[in-house]
C-alpha cells in the first residue's frame, strides 16, 4: 500500500464536484488498491474520515472510520465503512453543534451545523447497495466526507468565524465544554 498526499484548503481539487464513479470502474484492480491506499492514508493521518478528493483523485468514494481515534477521543467507533457514490438524506430537521477539523484543513477548527439524522444510501467497495441510517455525532462525521466529494469543506459551513480555533487553542479552551455538552448528546443520540 501507498501513503498518499493529501490536498490542503486552496487546492483547486477540493473545490470540484467530484465525478459519479462506474461499477465496472470500482470493480477494476487499480480502483481497489486505490481505496487500499485511500484507507491507509486516512489510518495513517489518525482521520475519523478522508475523501478521494483530498488525496487528488476527484471520484465520489469516501471512507470513515472511527477506532478510539487520538485526535476524537468522544468520538463514537464507526466500523471502517467505504462510500462509492454516496447520497445523503436528512431525516429530520434538528441539527447539533460539532466542533469540526479536517486534514485538508490543518490545524483549524469550527462550529458547524449537521443535521442528527440521515439516510446513507451508495455503494460499497464491492459494488452492494449501501442503505443506512445513521445519527447522532456519526452522522456528522459521514456529512464531512459527502460535503467533500461535492467540493465542499467544513470552513464553508462554519456558522460564526469566531469559533475557528486552532487545535491546541480548541484542547485550551474549548474542548472541556465541547465535550461536556456532546457525550450527553452522543448518548441521546446512540451514535
Amino acid at each position: 500500500m501507498t501513503l498518499l498526499k493529501i490536498a490542503h484548503i486552496g487546492n483547486p481539487v477540493l473545490r470540484q464536484r467530484a465525478r459519479e464513479v462506474t461499477e465496472e470502474e470500482l470493480s477494476s484492480p487499480a480502483m481497489q488498491a486505490f481505496i487500499d491506499d485511500l484507507v491507509e492514508t486516512m489510518r495513517d493521518a489518525n482521520g475519523a474520515g478522508i475523501a478521494a478528493t483530498q488525496v487528488h483523485v476527484p471520484v465520489r468514494i469516501f471512507a470513515v472510520e472511527v477506532q478510539d481515534n487520538p485526535r476524537y477521543p468522544y468520538k463514537p467507533n464507526i466500523p471502517l465503512t467505504v462510500v462509492v457514490n454516496p447520497v445523503i438524506e436528512p431525516l429530520t430537521q434538528e441539527t447539533f453543534e460539532n466542533y469540526e477539523g479536517c486534514l485538508s484543513v490543518p490545524n483549524l477548527r469550527g462550529v458547524v451545523d449537521r443535521t442528527t439524522e440521515i439516510r446513507l444510501t451508495g455503494l460499497d467497495r464491492e459494488g452492494r447497495p449501501i442503505d443506512r441510517v445513521v445519527r447522532g455525532l456519526s452522522a456528522g462525521t459521514f456529512q464531512h466526507e459527502k460535503d467533500h466529494v461535492d467540493g465542499v469543506l467544513f470552513v464553508d459551513r462554519v456558522k460564526d468565524p469566531r469559533t475557528l480555533c486552532t487545535w491546541a487553542e480548541f484542547d485550551r479552551y474549548h474542548k472541556q465544554p465541547f465535550v461536556e455538552r456532546i457525550v450527553p448528546f452522543i448518548q441521546r443520540m446512540g451514535g
